[in-house]
């Protein structure tokens, strides 16, 4: 019988990385431990393992994109915790009431000073659009206004922005198209920082379940919300884009999605780690959701653009790094290193995409927007 460590090298050997090997994306294994924990847990265990300190690889990103495209994580199959979490979406509505809290508690609300130095100058926590951007910041403000071109953005008009962030998209399009924006988070530190952001301009931030939101709006919008709505509210958040939009007025959604198949969870490491309760969405179980209420008028897929976001966030951590340290950690550093570079390696092996979605209403007239 093959010994565990046999077996992930016969695992990985068709994508070309190798077992302690002199390339930037080779696995440079420090505990013996790693091979056995890996195939029982699976990706909890290599995250897991990472975060310990089992192992380490220079060009992390490309390992894992090289995992992606050969399809391992299916070769490994999942751990029990994998099947727990799982287990417990078909059983239990994970973003119901207090639990889509949860995410802003552990999440965004980690530190505002560790999200000041790693995302761009109006603090985008989503993906850049780079087609002809050079920078961080190019890449952040050009997706910004591509949002606004897609929804036909005018001066004076209402926009509900749910899932705000720190009030990146609200600033935007209250300073450069006069429009009056109504954002909701589930993170204290992004209503109190993105407010001061906002402060003097017709933007708002509120710290609200977007199922609560109230009022009639021109537009309504998530960039980054979706993947933590669930897949058993997906139905109630179209209610909610139904209810809060007017009648001629266009909808929005920004996410990232799973592009292979529907899923009820995220894997355990991720949900463990850095977005509980959440999962990415199909193409499927969107359009499912939107039937009978929604007339989709434009789908655009820019995952390719989420690497290069990605490794410029990763790049600005690194650099903010020695300044955070006393406060974060070591094992928070190995930890978010994990999760940027892991997430910028699952992009560009192409398991994940990126989709905006323009929709408006049964019945009301094609609306003539910029979709691209």
């Amino acid at each position: 019988m093959a010994s565990a460590q046999e077996t992930v090298q016969k695992l990985i050997e068709p994508i070309d990385v190798r077992i302690n090997g002199d390339r930037p994306f080779d696995i440079q294994v420090h505990n013996e431990k790693f091979y056995r924990r890996v195939l029982a847990q699976g990706y909890l265990g290599l995250g897991e393992s990472y975060m310990d300190g089992w192992w380490d690889c220079k060009q992390l990103d490309e390992m894992i994109a090289r995992v992606v495209r050969g399809y391992l994580e299916e070769q490994v199959g999942v751990g029990l915790k994998d099947m727990w979490v799982t287990f417990l979406s078909k059983i239990i509505n994970m973003q119901q009431g207090r639990r889509a809290f949860k995410v802003g508690r552990q999440h965004y609300d980690v530190g505002n000073d560790l999200y000041t130095r790693m995302l761009d100058s109006r603090m985008v926590y989503t993906c850049g659009y780079w087609k002809n951007a050079k920078t961080l910041d190019e890449a952040q403000e050009a997706k910004l206004d591509l949002v606004c071109r897609k929804i036909g953005l005018q001066p004076g008009m209402s926009v509900l922005d749910l899932g705000c962030g720190w009030g990146s998209f609200a600033k935007y399009a209250a300073e450069k198209y006069g429009a009056k924006v109504t954002g909701l988070t589930v993170s204290k530190d992004q209503v109190e920082l993105g407010n001061r952001r906002c402060s003097g301009l017709p933007a708002e931030l509120v710290f609200q379940d977007y199922r609560s939101v109230k009022g009639t709006y021109d537009r309504v919008v998530s960039i980054g919300l979706l993947e933590h709505v669930g897949y058993k509210n997906y139905g109630e958040y179209m209610d909610v884009v139904k209810r809060t939009l007017k009648d001629d007025g266009i909808g929005f959604i920004h996410c990232i999605g799973n592009s292979n198949s529907s899923s009820s969870s995220s894997n355990a490491w991720t949900n463990k780690y850095i977005f509980p309760n959440s999962m990415l969405p199909s193409l499927s179980q969107i359009s499912r959701a939107m039937e009978g209420q929604f007339v989709l008028e434009d789908l655009h897929n820019i995952g390719e653009h989420y690497d290069p976001t990605l490794m410029a966030w990763y790049r600005n951590f690194e650099a903010a790094w020695p300044e955070l340290r006393d406060k974060y950690g070591d094992r928070f550093y190995r930890m978010w290193r994990f999760y940027l570079l892991s997430s910028a390696g699952g992009f560009r092996g192409r398991n994940i995409q990126l989709w905006q979605i323009v929709f408006t209403k049964r019945g009301r007239p094609q609306p003539e927007c910029r979709f691209s």
